[in-house]
């Protein structure tokens, strides 16, 4: 299914200054029954976010209304365990279509490129940046440019460059996932096919 197509995004962030956020504390295995990328956003980070008593921990950052915005701001190593594409649906359900970390386990990382949520790696130097921007000002704003694949931190004018792979970036940038980047290639297949010999 198509994605909301990603070119810049201007928005605050949700710091979340954690090392070693693996896929079960992303989304618990519990959670993991249902088929459709739907309701996962619900159940992020389930464990930190609420009581045994389904009441809302006042300290984890999801539930502090003074943090909103749709960058996700973790630490080192974000995303690693099981490879559980649920993890990337939950992310992206719950409304953030950025996630930003110094360093992201390979199958998560895949999995957010593959249903339209952007992972931003930069340098550690640079995220220590942005988290003392939100610990400044949680209203603080940060733009990011996929065409130019570059990250500012607007209050000061810092900038980061960040890679990724020009497959998924040309995906993003129109809003495809696999599927609809060879549905668009439909017509070019049939030419290319009717061309050949039998």
């Amino acid at each position: 299914m198509a994605y909301d197509k990603f070119n810049v995004l201007t928005t605050t962030a949700v710091p979340l200054p954690i090392e070693n956020v693996d896929t079960d504390q992303i989304i618990p295995a519990r959670f993991l029954k249902a088929t459709e990328r739907k309701g996962f956003g619900d159940n992020l980070f389930r464990d930190w976010r609420y009581n045994s008593d389904d009441t809302p921990k006042k300290d984890f950052v999801l539930n502090n209304p003074v943090f909103s915005g749709k960058i996700l701001v973790g630490g080192k190593n974000f995303g690693s365990g099981s490879s559980r594409e649920h993890a990337a649906w939950a992310v992206y359900d719950h409304g953030f279509r950025c996630v930003v970390s110094s360093f992201f386990a390979d199958i998560f990382r895949n999995n957010c490129l593959n249903i339209g949520v952007l992972p931003v790696q930069i340098s550690p130097e640079f995220l220590d940046k942005i988290f003392k921007a939100i610990e400044a000002d949680p209203k603080a704003e940060f733009k990011v440019d996929l065409p130019e694949q570059v990250f500012t931190i607007v209050s000061t004018g810092e900038v980061e460059t960040f890679g990724i792979n020009e497959y998924k970036k040309g995906n993003m940038l129109n809003g495809y996932d696999d599927i609809d980047y060879l549905l668009n290639l439909k017509e070019d297949i049939k030419t290319f096919a009717g061309a050949r010999p039998f």
